[in-house]
């Protein structure tokens, strides 16, 4: 799965927006991220436009500018906002506005947005604050629109994956989080932002969307990504380059590359009231 982890309740019992550590821990190789990992389907970006009043967009976790790239390539006005100003300063460098700030902590300065989305970054957002900052964002009938790609690799070399993960790392988040399918745990953390938006009031009832695709990966493009996934951006060198082995020996036993089946689920929710 393409960002296991970080969107996983890692094991102390906290909930992820209190782990600040390894949410600003993908900037450490931001130019990874920005070029391993997976965008978003076409269908999820074309139905938040046609569900929101306008053009303009904040993208919340913004990090390299992947979610605000591609609504700006619809005609899209888009400001980011990200905690890590490594992450900012790559979108920057892409072309896109960012200013650096944790989006609890964000100061709107009385701008007003048609639609405030988060792609693979509301889960450390903490869920009422985070819902209540996007109510004061957005205009009337702005929409809210928070959304997670699931990946779920082919059946047996999702085994073989959960088995280096357990041999080398067998302490990690990455090694327990087989047991639950990756549709099944993004959908619960929309669960959780769904009782978020709820407790803030000032939205309509949340709405849950999926929509399912597939990607290709060869090994090479894989073990890219890999890195820079949750479960691996702090580990030691030593440990990542046994995994990454490991993991490379899984995909060449499959033929040399596989394909990931994706479902991109999202909780969406319109702003009320006329102020």
């Amino acid at each position: 799965m393409p960002t296991l982890p970080p969107e996983r309740t890692p094991s102390s019992g906290h909930a992820p927006h209190q782990h600040r550590q390894l949410a600003e821990s993908f900037g450490s190789d931001a130019e990874r991220y920005d070029r391993a990992r997976p965008r978003y389907p076409q269908g999820l970006v074309d139905r938040i436009v046609a569900a929101c009043p306008g053009p303009d967009v904040l993208d919340v976790g913004c990090g390299t500018g992947i979610v605000a790239r591609q609504f700006a390539a619809v005609g899209c006005r888009v400001l980011g906002v990200d905690v890590d100003a490594r992450m900012a300063a790559l979108a920057r460098q892409r072309g896109l506005e960012v200013e650096v700030a944790p989006f609890e902590a964000w100061d709107p300065a009385g701008r007003k947005f048609d639609a405030v989305v988060a792609g693979q970054t509301w889960h450390w957002v903490d869920p009422v604050a985070g819902a209540a900052k996007a109510a004061r964002a957005l205009r009337p009938r702005g929409l809210l629109a928070l959304f997670w790609n699931a990946g779920q690799p082919p059946p047996e070399l999702a085994e073989a994956f959960a088995e280096v993960y357990r041999r080398v790392i067998p302490d990690s988040l990455a090694a327990r989080q087989g047991a639950v399918p990756a549709a099944e745990a993004y959908t619960a953390l929309g669960t959780k932002a769904a009782d978020g938006i709820r407790e803030a009031g000032a939205f309509t009832t949340p709405e849950p969307w999926r929509f399912d695709w597939e990607q290709p990966y060869t090994r090479d493009e894989w073990l890219d990504q890999l890195p820079s996934q949750g479960a691996f951006t702090r580990l030691p060198r030593a440990e990542l380059e046994e995994v990454l082995a490991g993991v490379g020996t899984a995909i060449d036993a499959a033929g040399g590359g596989f394909t990931m089946r994706y479902a991109t689920v999202a909780v969406t929710a319109t702003r009320t009231g006329t102020t």
